[in-house]
């Protein structure tokens, strides 16, 4: 509750990195906290990255863990006078947020919320997001590291403490020092409802479509103008209404999705994100996407058209399936905390998706956080409790199955 009254928003149109040094307000928070429990090695770079250590109790070969979170939260929506509310029992009824009470949390709207009854419910006050995604999982990484200090009779070797900046905005490793960081798999902390471990996403790359047309003076165009605003739009029209859109699509289906139009009479261009849990099906899609841009040019004679494809992530289940044991040993760990395993496929992508890449093979593990991105917002204070003792487990389980 102390760390989400922090702003910590990210800003997908600054180039600097982190893309708002108000990120690092927290993150200094978070240093001088992993001091305070005894991690001296806690370090805040000029990245916006918190890298710490908490020290092996165990002799064995064990390898490196990382447990990783991220400390911004979405431009979606406000992040500024976060002020969070604790409702303590929650007892099943409708949550009208004080600060404003069209915004309801409603079990019907949320049904996750009717497995939380008796729970001990986090919200934000109704005027901004409550910023659980991703402190929930910053604030379960610092509970962990508080408590495996304070108990080193449980074995387990090192674990590396990461904290990013510019998740959201799909930054989020984009200056990590794999070498600074030193380790041999992670998990990252940013997942949903308790029971669920995710080892696959979608891969995805953005498309950009340029049409370029022939300025002419409008009083004189006859026969001369070729305008790339009607191009564009032209182009637009053609895209399918009831498949291939996010809008339709669910599961393990991809899409092709439109996310900005801008230009004038002499260029205008269309972005577009392509998603699909197959990376071969990408470069289907894009095809297809390449086919109705060149349909679409016959109608305008002189105009010229350009499509750039730009690689954003890919499936870590690609790199995950190379070490099975990371995700064996997470099932594992939720069975000892007594939680029943729910393997699922993010249509997203996060952190581990690029690290998994980066040589760091990483799932997702579970946080509770739930209405993510929205004032509707909320986490569990025992969903956060049971994703630390899942942790705990899980540093024990590599630890056992170490040489």
């Amino acid at each position: 509750m102390r760390y989400v009254q922090v702003d910590t928003q990210s800003d997908p149109t600054s180039t600097s990195q982190p893309s708002t040094e108000k990120q690092k307000d927290l993150s200094r928070i978070l240093v001088n906290e992993l001091h305070a429990i005894g991690i001296a090695d806690a370090t805040l770079d000029e990245h916006g990255y918190v890298y710490a250590s908490i020290p092996a109790t165990s002799d064995k070969n064990t390898p490196v863990l990382c447990f990783c979170s991220h400390v911004d939260t979405a431009p979606d929506c406000s992040g500024t006078g976060v002020t969070p509310i604790l409702h303590k029992q929650y007892d099943g009824k409708d949550i009208v947020l004080p600060h404003d009470a069209t915004v309801v949390i409603s079990a019907d709207n949320h049904p996750y919320l009717k497995e939380r009854i008796g729970d001990d419910i986090i919200t934000a006050s109704g005027t901004t997001l409550l910023g659980a995604d991703d402190k929930a999982g910053v604030a379960i990484i610092m509970d962990l590291a508080d408590y495996l200090v304070q108990h080193p009779e449980v074995k387990h070797g090192k674990i590396r403490i990461l904290f990013t900046p510019d998740e959201e905005v799909g930054r989020g490793v984009a200056a990590i020092d794999m070498a600074k960081l030193g380790a041999d798999f992670g998990y990252t902390l940013d997942g949903g409802e308790r029971g669920h471990l995710e080892g696959e996403t979608f891969s995805a790359d953005a498309v950009v479509v340029t049409f370029t047309g022939i300025s002419v003076h409008p009083g004189y165009a006859k026969g001369k103008m070729v305008n790339a605003i009607k191009a564009a739009s032209a182009f637009v029209a053609m895209l399918p209404k009831d498949e291939w859109c996010p809008e339709v699509t669910d599961g393990m289906q991809g899409f092709v999705h439109p996310v900005a139009i801008a230009g004038g009479l002499e260029q205008a261009t269309v972005q577009f994100i392509v998603r699909d849990f197959e990376t071969a099906k990408l470069a289907q899609y894009e095809q297809r996407l390449r086919g109705l841009v060149d349909k679409s040019a016959e109608q305008f004679p002189g105009l010229t058209t350009g499509f750039e494809v730009k690689e954003q992530y890919r499936n870590m289940k690609e790199i995950l399936d190379q070490h099975p044991q990371v995700m064996e040993y997470a099932g594992a760990a939720y069975k000892r905390a007594g939680i029943p395993v729910q393997r699922m496929s993010i249509r997203g992508g996060t952190d581990g998706s690029r690290l998994s890449f980066m040589g760091l093979p990483c799932p997702n593990l579970f946080t509770g956080e739930m209405g993510i991105h929205s004032k509707q917002e909320y986490v569990s204070v025992q969903d956060m409790e049971k994703a630390v003792e899942v942790l705990v487990h899980l540093a024990g389980i590599w630890d056992e199955h170490a040489g």
